[in-house]
């Protein structure tokens, strides 16, 4: 099979030709017909997540059809269209699994990281990690859903009843996101860039209440914050944007350092807090919601070959909505 492989951090993935995996008995092989880009992939390339799997193969928003499987798999048959996240599995007896926080487990394992991703045109998986992708979405307009939304969802729970939001950085998971809040009749306050008008637009044009740069106040305070990008230096402004006992939501896997910041804009009961991966509640929740709404993902196709192509828009900020590659073309 044809797979871009990552042999080094901070080189150029390769496009290279290995032997198509076999799934063990817990496992589905999966024929990939599209695969998101996420700025978690960036993070990994990159270097900034500590011992990849190398050579290994990126990409953790997996949609493809199962074309063979192990003895132990039940719940799904050949033919069936899955998606493939992050959380690509857990030990599922320890305190954290036990409790519904298998995101938390200590011998989790990640797609893309641990285990080989989508970059390439098949994988195996643990059936008891993936989900059945909903009919209303085609394949390209799946795969997003399978990060920047299940991410973006658990973030946007942890803000519990906010209604007035402000997203800090505006890409894939913030264009998501600020449907389900619509959805939910609440408002949206968009923060990007500096100077980056088409990202402002682009919010706007998705029904923001209000866009400007990060580095400005909201018109009104906010009951809520979720910080997207991957910037430390965002914290303490989102904690000014929040009023008394809001929350500001860090939804990264990875961030720049936070730099100090005076005691008094986190007092008053204001809640600073992380989002570590995702659970299989999270994402069977969020893909029984996203077709009820429904969400409609903006993306940008690639082909498979031009995966550093998706990653260097990535990285320079040249997208909106997300990246997604094309590994088969006759995708549904």
């Amino acid at each position: 099979m044809r797979a871009m492989v990552l042999s080094e951090v901070k080189k150029p993935l390769a496009l290279m030709e290995i032997p198509i995996p076999q799934p063990t008995d817990y496992e589905v092989l999966i024929k990939i017909s599209a695969c998101g880009v996420c700025r978690t992939d960036l993070h990994v390339v990159d270097g900034e997540l500590p011992s990849p799997n190398l050579p290994l193969i990126p990409g953790h928003q997996i949609v493809g059809r199962i074309v063979e499987k192990g003895a132990q798999v039940k719940s799904f048959k050949v033919g069936d269209r899955v998606g493939v996240p992050w959380l690509g599995g857990s030990c599922t007896h320890c305190s954290y699994c036990l409790s519904g926080h298998e995101n938390l487990c200590d011998l989790a394992i990640y797609t893309g990281y641990q285990r080989q991703g989508g970059y390439a045109e098949y994988c195996v998986a643990d059936f008891r990690f993936i989900f059945p992708i909903p009919a209303a979405f085609p394949d390209l307009e799946a795969a997003p859903l399978l990060c920047a939304g299940l991410i973006g969802y658990r973030a946007l729970r942890m803000t519990e009843e906010a209604k007035k939001i402000g997203f800090f950085g505006f890409g894939g998971s913030a264009h998501l996101m600020i449907q389900v809040v619509k959805y939910r009749k609440g408002e949206v306050f968009a923060f990007t860039r500096p100077g980056d008008k088409k990202a402002q637009e682009f919010a706007l044009s998705l029904g923001a209440k209000w866009a400007g740069a990060s580095t400005e106040m909201p018109p009104e305070k906010l009951d809520a914050a979720i910080v997207f990008a991957s910037v430390g230096e965002l914290v303490p402004q989102a904690l000014k944007s929040v009023r008394k006992g809001g929350i500001v939501v860090c939804a990264g896997i990875h961030m720049t350092d936070i730099p100090s910041f005076p005691y008094r804009i986190l007092w008053e009961e204001r809640v600073l807090r992380s989002v570590a991966n995702l659970t299989r509640k999270d994402g069977e929740e969020f893909l029984q919601l996203a077709p009820k709404i429904p969400i409609h993902t903006h993306i940008k196709a690639y082909p498979l070959e031009n995966a550093n192509e998706a990653l260097d828009d990535f990285r320079g900020g040249r997208l909106e909505g997300s990246a997604v590659l094309v590994i088969e073309e006759s995708y549904g």
